[in-house]
């Protein structure tokens, strides 16, 4: 479990796929996504393949559920994955409930996520991307310090065709 001010992070479990589904349904959820919105198949997938992979040794995948400390409610969730453990490298996202946007939980858990990378995951670099579109999501990675790198051009596939994405990312000494 990771603290942070009024949220806390911990390992999804298979009983939180009803709250995923409550945000990860909404077709404005994954506007700026390759998949949803989801069905309840969907979103049971998505939390019982995450439980598996908790589990994994090494664990490379970390998908963190966010809890609002005052309601004790899950609001979304947030991933780290490790892409190259040799050179220290690792990729963070996150999805909110929208009902909890523009409130400064994805910046809270943002930088509970990237801290965790570093310190007890030894990371060098930690980068994120998102749709050129997603003003909110381009400012929280701004808020935690990421660095813009630049723009992937038809990085990933869509419903509607191609986007780009923006590159963010953030080393261990500028977190420090």
């Amino acid at each position: 479990m990771i603290n942070g001010d009024r949220i806390l992070l911990r390992d999804i479990n298979k009983n939180d796929w009803s709250d995923v589904h409550q945000y990860a349904s909404q077709a404005i959820v994954c506007k700026y996504q390759p998949w949803g919105p989801n069905t309840i198949k969907e979103s049971q997938t998505f939390v019982n393949e995450a439980v598996i992979d908790l589990k994994k040794s090494p664990r490379t995948r970390f998908v963190f559920a966010i809890i609002v400390k005052q309601t004790e409610k899950l609001i979304g969730v947030i991933e780290l994955n490790i892409r190259d453990e040799i050179n220290r490298k690792s990729e963070v996202g996150y999805i909110i409930h929208p009902d909890y946007w523009g409130q400064g939980f994805a910046t809270e858990a943002a930088k509970l996520i990237v801290n965790y990378s570093f310190t007890q995951l030894n990371m060098h670099r930690i980068y994120a991307t998102c749709d050129p579109r997603n003003i909110e999501s381009s400012k929280v990675l701004e808020k935690i310090g990421m660095t813009l790198e630049g723009r992937m051009r038809q990085d990933l596939l869509l419903k509607d065709g191609w986007r780009d994405s923006l590159l963010y990312s953030i080393l261990e000494h500028e977190w420090q």
